[in-house]
């Protein structure tokens, strides 16, 4: 009985650790291949405390070994964009400018009736009244409301606005992506002279620069700590 008591325990503490070091995103905001791993390391880890003549270390190798997965995934994650997209998929745009994009729901096998309900739940009863709503690839859905509708209501005020857009990553971890770079509709000599105006040495010097959503350039260094704008 004191054998089972002290695998449970061993077992318990390698699970949490493991847990710990996947980093401190809650359930609902894990990706898709975290979740899988998670899900893997509690039945792993419960086998030998179901079955003690198992060997305690045939639970803890394979918890060990799916942690090791976990944290070179994620590495590579940062450094590629490509590898990101391939494992965690991309966001999904279900609703712009208003509109419902009925063939992303199809897609994304959700129903209006669903979609509703989370915009209910994130306080919004209007379509007209939202301008993007993403699903995330967490599964979180992010609303953006339309800019003369935000708290305190410009409109109700008189004030006229632009509107707010998506942010596009121009730049990750010292690599241009050319594809948003096109999105945005903007050239490779617009981006050379934003790194020069901004006193950026190298493009690889940047950790990530972006278009954000009122049209400004932004960006971090990888040796700085500090944002600039």
């Amino acid at each position: 009985m004191f054998v089972l008591i002290f695998r449970t325990i061993i077992l318990y503490f390698i699970s949490i650790l493991a847990l710990r070091l996947m980093g401190k995103r809650q359930i609902g905001e894990l990706q898709p291949f975290e979740l899988v791993i998670a899900i893997m390391i509690s039945e792993l880890a419960s086998m030998p405390m179901q079955d003690s003549r198992m060997p305690l270390i045939n639970g803890i190798i394979p918890v060990l070994t799916l942690l090791i997965i976990q944290i070179i995934i994620s590495v590579v994650q940062l450094k590629s964009e490509k590898v990101q997209k391939l494992i965690c998929g991309k966001p999904s745009i279900l609703i712009e400018d208003g509109k419902v994009n009925i063939q992303e729901l199809r897609h994304q096998r959700i129903n209006l009736n669903d979609l509703m309900e989370e915009l209910r739940l994130n306080g919004y009863f209007n379509l007209q009244d939202i301008e993007y709503a993403i699903l995330e690839t967490s599964g979180q859905l992010s609303i953006i409301p339309n800019s003369q509708l935000t708290p305190v209501k410009k409109e109700d005020l008189g004030i006229q606005v632009p509107q707010e857009k998506l942010p596009i990553t121009l730049i990750l971890d010292g690599k241009i992506n050319s594809e948003n770079l096109n999105k945005a509709n903007k050239t490779m000599d617009w981006l050379n002279n934003q790194i020069f105006k901004n006193n950026i040495s190298s493009v690889e010097d940047v950790f990530i620069g972006l278009l954000d959503s009122k049209g400004n350039f932004y960006y971090q260094l990888k040796n700085s700590l500090e944002s600039d704008k």
